[in-house]
């Protein structure tokens, strides 16, 4: 017979661990026995499995508490904002003010607009001559970010919007977005000035972003509110336009 597992060298063996599926190394390898367990619990094996798929960063995560919890982030990472960029009409946006005329989708470029900086955005919302507000909130745990990570590893919960005015009209923008608790108490915000556009502007497109960290235990949901009016009062949709916003959880 040949050798046994566990006389493996352990290099040897984290290089075998490491070519499994790892939802498998987490609820059945690390059961196995002692030392499989403590392989798995290990930063080596995390390491090598994030230098294999290439994770973006993990060269600079070399003080990296948990390199599980790194690599199950890296992986998940995706924009939990549905329908960021209008090609859903407003659908998945609750809690929708319109004011005016209230929201439209159009095309980018638009009517005295630009051309959004990069070529997977084609559409945006507009909003019109009263205040237009539209909301996302969203369900961490559903979005499969287990409760012990959120309250011990506090992954940095990222946030970006865009906004333009069009050349020739004046507008304004808000962004406000809270991290809440199972009961939505309110325990992290961050609510962005009223940011004013003068009429004659360069319609280019503005990114606005913040970075939730170290916001303490308890946080289960994400609300995301964003909007906007113009400041001439035109009946129509001549105020802030907003695309391509993001809500990630990142390592």
């Amino acid at each position: 017979p040949g050798p046994r597992m566990e006389s493996l060298p352990e290099a040897v063996l984290i290089r075998i661990l490491a070519s499994i599926p790892a939802v498998d190394l987490v609820l059945a390898c690390r059961l196995v026995c002692c030392q499989w367990k403590n392989l798995v619990d290990g930063a080596a094996l995390w390491i090598l499995k994030c230098q294999q798929e290439g994770l973006a960063g993990a060269e600079s995560q070399e003080n990296a508490e948990n390199w599980q919890n790194f690599y199950f982030l890296s992986k998940k990472r995706k924009n939990l904002i549905k329908n960021p960029c209008g090609e859903e009409d407003l659908q998945h946006w609750g809690e929708v003010e319109n004011g005016g005329d209230g929201w439209k989708i159009e095309e980018l470029p638009g009517d005295f607009g630009k051309e959004f900086p990069s070529e997977e955005v084609h559409k945006y919302f507009v909003t019109s001559y009263e205040w237009c507000r539209k909301a996302q909130v969203i369900d961490l745990r559903a979005e499969g970010y287990w409760e012990e990570l959120m309250d011990t590893t506090q992954p940095k919960v990222v946030v970006k919007d865009w906004y333009a005015g069009r050349s020739d009209a004046g507008c304004l923008y808000e962004l406000c977005v809270k991290l809440l608790s199972e009961n939505e108490d309110v325990l992290a915000e961050y609510r962005s000035e009223t940011i004013a556009i003068p009429q004659d502007n360069d319609a280019d497109w503005t990114e606005i972003s913040h970075t939730f960290s170290n916001y303490g235990p308890g946080v289960r949901f994400v609300r995301f509110e964003h909007g906007g009016q113009d400041t001439l009062f035109w009946k129509g949709w001549y105020g802030v336009r907003v695309t391509n916003s993001s809500v990630t959880v990142e390592p």
